[in-house]
């Protein structure tokens, strides 16, 4: 997605333009709330089974809760931001997106490294990884910048 020229004017792509960037990084924070709530409510379920499929294998399968946490969030974020709207349930519901620089589609192995790179850069720096979007072009975080991908307003 870079800039062309029609008609002797220079027409830049709407990655480009400042308003697609506008309010973003509060609404990236809110989402991440909304989500990690939802993670949270999601889990209950799956717990339920965890412990019915430990009651089966007679306490072996009690050892999937080690990984509860990451399992369902991981499987959340593959099929949300991984998905047809690029986005998780509270990206949607805040109005942003995820997209690549690059035009292409996200698919579920880029969500999840983006994810992954959330978490090793938060558990690295803690809040301060926010401060990335206050110096970085496009209010991008550290992550976004490593995978060439930016979060846009869904109306911009």
């Amino acid at each position: 997605m870079s800039t062309r020229i029609l008609d002797g004017e220079i027409i830049g792509s709407r990655l480009d333009d400042v308003r697609a960037y506008d309010g973003v990084r509060t609404k990236r924070v809110l989402a991440f709330v909304i989500d990690y709530v939802l993670i949270g409510l999601l889990m209950i379920p799956v717990a339920l089974v965890v412990a019915l499929f430990g009651v089966l294998t007679l306490g072996l399968g009690w050892m999937l809760f080690g990984i509860l946490g990451p399992l369902v969030a991981l499987g959340y974020v593959a099929m949300t931001l991984g998905g047809r709207n690029q986005a998780t349930v509270g990206m949607r519901m805040m109005g942003v997106h995820l997209e690549r620089l690059d035009g292409r589609p996200i698919d579920g192995l880029l969500a999840i490294v983006h994810t992954v790179l959330f978490w090793a850069g938060n558990a690295i720096l803690s809040p301060l990884i926010l401060l990335a979007t206050l110096f970085l072009d496009r209010k991008r975080t550290v992550h976004d910048l490593l995978l060439g991908t930016v979060v846009v307003r869904d109306d911009a």
